[in-house]
């Protein structure tokens, strides 16, 4: 009898833990997690699978031996007319999804069913001027917050049980040309975000905000000359200007409209205690406007988390005139040298050029194409600045309305875009999303407006193969050395994540969720989504099985701005889907 009542006891308290458990949702997201994102892998609480953005997963259940059993086990569609391009990357935290969708829409969803919790849709106004599609890249989670960043320059904090809006904080005038697209992180408490609108003149910036209730922490201008500030107290503290005076390598007052926008978001080093952001194009395009070196535009900063100071910089495109943007991510990593640990920080930019710099200084390590067609610049000096082939800089405009054309490659959408690598801690290698394009290209005169476009240029961008455009490449930082390649006839536009099952998962246009074997390039695995992939795949182990989920749904910059490009992906079918994929239990064993 006793053995029976507290069976039905110990039945009863597991039925109210269960009850309560459902009742409150997932458990509050710590600061912790987010340390140990990169190590932890039955949840994705940050952007990049771990602050370093290595999309890099210890899982290895599906494997290569496996991977051809994979399966779809559940398909969630975003809905509505608002299909345009879908560029996020999921997070899970106890069975729950949280994915964001074109038009800043946010969604959570039954990680085991598909089942859709909540949905939130931002009220934009009708005057958003995003430059490169309605895209959104995703939430950054923090306690019991889901928290999103919108095309009207906003971040809005939602609760992760109900998805009603807790706080709603305006980043920036989107009148101006102001937006966010990017995933927001959050690091020591502190959430994080860059802004986009380098084509409209806007002034670049990176700000820290209290997560638990909007309030503004730090601003760090990435134009040189604008003042930085830090609040303490609800006052509002000067912390110095960016690049310690105006002028220094901005003619007049073009300073005051110089772009810089570090618009894709950052990474976070925890051994240098550094936020790892990359900046766009400076404004306007035409470089003739502004000679001089223009900082903080088409670099990476290293900026201290506490108050937002710049620790240091590197510029991978001074005096930029080709819009090559530098914001690709930086991704931490360490390797092996002469016995000794190099910690440094890899990126693959948009002007052509893989650089290996050392995280702790900004020194340049190393630089090498990873394009195959660079003509805008003859090679790197020893400091990683570019040696110009200024006779495929486009003319000044002059007293015509045009300066001379030249052709120019890679174009400015860039031999790497917004679109994640990820760095295999196994074999060693980058996996490495490419474009092989190049770009007519002239200057134009131009004058500043406010809310309206700032270019200086035209252009036509068009492919330099007939049989391929995006060519996925592993490549060996220390070396420089393509170990292989796998070429796509379209653009490649969506992120990388690489497992301990020896594999790297990606997809393209044409709709296909794809693995490939890490060390060979073998492909191995596709299965057809119904729209092209341009979102970021993760992977994560629950109930004892390991998940892969990717959004698809075509769109972005490409069809918007591709030129000749665009005819090859015209009869792409715009989506708007989230895809989830398990092994059968027969093998998962």
């Amino acid at each position: 009898m006793k053995r029976t009542r507290l069976h039905q006891m110990f039945a009863l308290s597991a039925l109210c833990g269960a009850m309560l458990l459902h009742s409150t949702g997932a458990v509050a997201v710590t600061d912790k997690e987010i340390l140990d994102d990169a190590t932890t892998t039955h949840q994705v609480v940050s952007n990049g699978l771990g602050l370093a953005g290595q999309r890099y997963s210890p899982l290895n259940k599906v494997n290569v031996d496996t991977v051809q059993q994979l399966r779809p086990v559940w398909a969630l569609s975003f809905g509505g007319e608002k299909q345009r391009g879908q560029e996020s990357q999921p997070m899970i935290k106890d069975g729950v999804m949280y994915v964001t969708a074109s038009y800043s829409r946010v969604f959570a969803v039954d990680a085991r069913t598909g089942k859709e919790l909540w949905q939130y849709d931002a009220r934009l106004p009708d005057g958003i001027m995003p430059c490169c599609d309605v895209i959104n890249r995703g939430v950054a989670l923090y306690g019991d917050l889901v928290i999103v960043g919108t095309l009207d320059a906003k971040l809005v904090a939602l609760n992760k049980d109900t998805g009603k809006v807790v706080w709603r904080k305006t980043v920036a005038d989107y009148k101006a040309g102001y937006s966010i697209t990017a995933a927001p992180i959050v690091v020591k408490g502190k959430l994080i975000t860059g802004v986009s609108g380098g084509e409209f003149g806007i002034v670049g910036k990176v700000e820290a905000y209290n997560p638990l209730n909007g309030d503004l922490i730090w601003t760090r201008p990435t134009v040189e000359g604008h003042m930085g500030y830090v609040w303490k107290d609800g006052q509002k503290i000067e912390s110095g200007i960016s690049g310690g005076e105006a002028g220094k390598t901005w003619p007049g007052d073009l300073w005051k409209t110089g772009g810089a926008a570090p618009w894709l978001g950052g990474s976070y080093d925890a051994e240098t205690d550094s936020l790892l952001f990359g900046t766009s194009n400076p404004s306007p395009w035409n470089s003739h406007m502004r000679p001089g070196d223009n900082l903080f535009s088409s670099s990476r900063l290293a900026l201290n988390p506490d108050d937002g100071s710049i620790k240091w910089h590197f510029q991978t495109t001074p005096h930029d005139g080709w819009d090559y943007d530098g914001v690709n991510e930086l991704v931490s990593f360490s390797y092996q040298e002469n016995g000794k640990t190099v910690k440094a920080a890899a990126t693959a930019d948009r002007n052509g050029y893989f650089y290996v710099l050392d995280r702790t200084n900004g020194k340049f390590i190393r630089g090498f194409p990873f394009a195959d067609k660079i003509t805008w610049a003859k090679g790197l000096d020893k400091d990683g600045r570019p040696i110009y082939d200024e006779s495929n800089r486009p003319g000044a405009p002059g007293a015509e309305k045009q300066g001379s054309s030249v052709f120019v490659a890679p174009a400015f959408l860039g031999a790497k875009n917004w679109m994640p690598m990820a760095y295999s801690q196994d074999t060693g290698l980058f996996y490495v999303p490419v474009n092989e394009w190049g770009m007519d290209i002239w200057n134009e005169g131009v004058t500043y407006k406010k809310g309206a476009a700032y270019l200086g240029a035209g252009f036509t961008i068009r492919p330099l193969n007939e049989d391929y455009i995006g060519v996925l490449k592993a490549i060996d930082p220390k070396t420089g050395k393509e170990v292989w390649r796998y070429k796509n006839n379209s653009p490649l536009w969506g992120g990388v994540l690489a497992t301990k099952g020896n594999l790297v998962f990606t997809g393209n246009p044409e709709g296909f969720l794809m693995a490939f074997d890490a060390k060979t390039g073998k492909k191995l695995y596709e299965f057809q989504t119904g729209s092209g992939v341009l979102g970021s795949p993760v992977t994560w182990d629950m109930d004892g099985e390991q998940y892969i989920s990717v959004v698809s749904g075509w769109g972005g910059a490409v069809p918007l701005w591709g030129g000749e490009v665009a005819k090859r992906v015209k009869d792409f079918n715009q989506g708007g889907m989230v895809w989830t994929f398990k092994l059968p239990k027969e093998h998962t064993k």
